[in-house]
């Protein structure tokens, strides 16, 4: 069993709890929020989804929350840097914007002694699977997350999310 990532830990807890006291409504996201349902620990990053028109907030929030704001060329997400740790804010999933309606279907957890809301393993999975195409589709990185919360997982509702994408079929 791999040790704690307690630099990932204290980025994340920092985050929220920025988040949670400046704004605006986020929710945990990517293999963080499986790993409050069962999975197993990321190694690389924390991911966060704020609603796409509270992004400049969101950086803003952190920025002076001490994290450095880097944004890369990619459209869809800004990254927080502490240290040298790596908290992603997503505002898009697979092109799609984040919406309100997304974070207040998030259910509120306790994560590391701090309540914020985390998305469910269905949506967590039904988007991690919608982002599989022919240049990006390793079903070994998603099979122990996935397993780990699989009876935790509305099935169904996945498949119907993810019936265009052949990847996410064949997974």
């Amino acid at each position: 069993m791999p040790a704690r990532n307690d630099e990932l830990r204290d980025a994340l807890k920092h985050a929220a709890s920025a988040l949670k006291a400046q704004g605006p409504e986020f929710a945990l996201a990517g293999s963080y929020a499986l790993w409050v349902h069962g999975g197993p620990e990321p190694v690389h990053d924390v991911d966060f989804v704020v609603a796409e028109e509270d992004t400049e907030t969101a950086a803003k929030t952190l920025e002076e929350a001490g994290f450095r704001i880097d944004r890369p060329p990619e459209d869809w997400l800004f990254k927080a840097v502490t240290g040298g740790v790596v908290v992603d804010m997503l505002h898009r999933l697979n092109g799609v914007p984040v919406d309100s309606a997304t974070i207040r279907g998030a259910d509120v957890i306790e994560v590391l002694a701090v309540a914020m809301p985390v998305l469910t393993p269905t949506h967590v999975v039904a988007e991690k699977l919608s982002s599989l195409t022919e240049h990006h589709c390793d079903f070994a990185a998603l099979l122990p997350g996935v397993r780990a919360v699989r009876e935790q997982v509305n099935w169904a509702h996945v498949r119907r999310a993810t019936a265009d994408n052949d990847f996410a079929s064949a997974f």
